[in-house]
């Protein structure tokens, strides 16, 4: 199973994802703040990132430039409550492989996270 981080500036979001995915059997660290969220990546390889656009000192956009500075190889799915084709491009010119827009729909989520994670292994 994988490593999977979370980063939303909503805790209840973040935890819901946390429970989604730990019943799969993943390991998955929840963080509302992007100092915590970018330590725990500095010292553990993450396989899999869930960050929201939205965060409070950065977007998720760029949350996700700086967590791939110190796991390269790792892959992202972007949520966000208000889509819009510049953030979905910008994040998939950044390297996430996929989007979810909230409220998050379980079966969704699963089914983009194991398709995600199942792409180029």
């Amino acid at each position: 199973m994988a490593n999977i981080l979370v980063l939303d500036d909503i805790s209840d979001a973040g935890m819901l994802v946390k429970r989604i995915l730990e019943r799969k059997g993943h390991k998955v660290w929840n963080f509302t703040e992007e100092e915590d969220a970018l330590k725990r990546a500095a010292g553990t390889k993450i396989d899999l990132a869930i960050l929201d656009i939205k965060l409070k000192k950065m977007t998720g956009v760029e949350a996700l430039e700086e967590l791939k500075k110190v796991n390269p190889d790792m892959k992202a799915i972007m949520l966000t409550g208000y889509p819009t084709l510049e953030t979905a491009r910008e994040s998939l010119r950044l390297g996430a492989q996929e989007y979810c827009v909230k409220p998050i729909n379980k079966e969704e989520l699963e089914a983009k996270v194991a398709e995600v994670l199942d792409s180029g292994e």
